[in-house]
Parts: C-alpha cells; structure tokens; sequence
C-alpha cells in the first residue's frame, strides 16, 4: 500500500514522525541539551537502518516506512512514562543523580509490544 505510492510520501512519512516523536521527547525530557542533540542522534540512526536496509536489498520506501512506523510506536510506548522522564529530568537540571533510575516493568512492555506493533503494521502495509 505505501510502497506504490509516489517516493516523496514515505520521506514526508519519516520527516513527521521524527518531528513528532522529538517534539514529544523535547517537551517530557526538559534538558536542552537533550533535545538538541536528540534529533541528530535519530537522523544518523534512520540514515543507518535505511542504508542498512538498502545494502539487504529492501526498497527505500520499505525501509522509510518501516523506520516511521517505529518511532511512532516508541513514542506511543513511551507514554505513559512521560511524567517519570519530566520528573528525572528536573532531578538531573538541579544536579541529583541517582544511582539507579527503574523504569517500571509494566511500561517497557507495553512500549515494547507497541512499537511491535506499530512494525507489523508497516510490514503489512508495505506489502
């Protein structure tokens, strides 16, 4: 479905989630120099993962929707922690630092099953 679409859908596709995932990150993590460099972080990984993707010998616009998909389904996985990100980060801006941070279990499943999900989901639709 997405793949026979024209190319500038699926760059469109990736471009919106990375915006909306870091705008998402930038407003529950306030460390500036977090949500600067974050964004970064995520092109040269997408740029990785595609290339990656392309050397195996799956289409550009597979891979374009394959990595969107994924960081929609991290950012929705990610919601329900957003007040323990928001909390730990104005913990670190005033200089304490624990010696561990538990991320509740219940929260990194049903972030990892959403961002599996949300992978299916565009395997499916790529096919």
């Amino acid at each position: 479905m997405f793949t026979s679409v024209t190319t500038d859908r699926p760059w469109l596709l990736a471009v919106t989630a990375l915006v909306i995932h870091c705008s998402a990150m930038a407003k529950w993590i306030p460390i500036q120099r977090f949500w600067t460099v974050y964004p970064f972080i995520w092109v040269v990984c997408g740029t990785g993962a595609v290339a990656l993707g392309s050397w195996r010998g799956f289409a550009l616009a597979d891979m374009l929707v394959l990595c969107s998909f994924a960081l929609i389904g991290l950012t929705i996985g990610m919601y329900p922690t957003r007040d323990l990100f928001t909390v730990w980060a104005h913990e670190i801006n005033k200089g304490v630092t624990r010696e561990r941070y538990d991320y509740p279990r219940s929260h990194l499943a049903f972030c990892g099953a959403s961002v599996l999900v949300m992978l299916g989901a565009a395997v499916w639709l790529s096919h």
